[in-house]
């Protein structure tokens, strides 16, 4: 199939390509819902960068002039729904986007559902829409052929279920990672606002070492440097070093104890 490289859609999808291959990959969270910051990002450099729509003010609407924002940049956009919605996801790949990051997978069914909802007949039940923007309204040859292998699930676990559960969730047909969720795993496990609870760290160390065995790419969200570092050393490859917003209240609040 030959078709053109798009801010729309992705043959092929290079970020899973280069996930799948084991590369280490940066990327920064934007919360902010502002085309403008993420347009900043995307001009860093960073290798992917996350839309969040779950813990940020953005939807569909607000997402959009955002992957306008990223069309020039080396930063792949990666999406993280509110929930495990198909409905929601079906709007965000019309949207734009071929890189999901689903939130509090707890099952294999769950997980087995997010890729479902990514995958249009007789792999999923993606409900079919002729002219979207990821198809440039229509205009993408072989598309409908295509996409489907060029779409990227990553699953993230956040819970003692989701934990308990990771080998027959990384199993699944179509999850190309598994994300950890420090925060919530601890608040999961009791100790909220502190991953770095020895059992919390236990928890994350199991999920390394099932998805390690299992031949899975893991991503992690840490914005303290030390913990990024630890991390990718334990073998994380798909790794958040930061946020818009931890940047800009970090810089705003430096700047101003300054003049202090």
């Amino acid at each position: 199939m030959t078709t053109p490289t798009t801010p729309y859609c992705s043959f092929p999808n290079s970020l899973r390509q280069r996930l799948l291959a084991g590369e280490t990959l940066l990327g920064c969270w934007c919360s902010l819902a502002n085309p403008i910051t993420t347009e900043v990002l995307g001009v860093a450099g960073f290798d992917w960068l996350l839309l969040d729509g779950e813990h940020s003010p953005n939807d569909v609407v607000s997402f959009v002039p955002q992957l306008m924002a990223l069309k020039d940049s080396v930063s792949a956009p990666v999406v993280r729904p509110s929930c495990n919605n198909p409905v929601e996801i079906k709007r965000l790949l019309d949207a734009g986007f071929s890189n999901l990051l689903i939130p509090f997978v707890e099952t294999a069914e769950q997980a087995a559902q997010a890729v479902g909802a990514t995958r249009y007949p007789p792999q999923g039940f993606r409900g079919v829409s002729v002219a979207q923007r990821n198809n440039r309204y229509g205009t993408v040859p072989g598309y409908f052929q295509g996409i489907n292998d060029q779409l990227c699930v990553i699953v993230q676990i956040e819970s003692p279920a989701g934990v308990a559960a990771v080998g027959e969730i990384a199993a699944i047909e179509g999850v190309d990672a598994v994300f950890i969720g420090p925060s919530d795993l601890a608040a999961g496990y009791g100790h909220l606002g502190n991953p770095g609870h020895p059992e919390v760290q236990a928890a994350m160390t199991t999920i390394f070492e099932v998805c390690k065995a299992a031949g899975k790419p893991i991503g992690i969200l840490a914005p303290v440097e030390a913990d990024a570092r630890r991390y990718m050393a334990m073998g994380a490859t798909f790794v958040a070093v930061g946020s818009d917003l931890g940047l800009f209240r970090g810089a705003t609040q430096a700047l101003r104890d300054k003049f202090r």
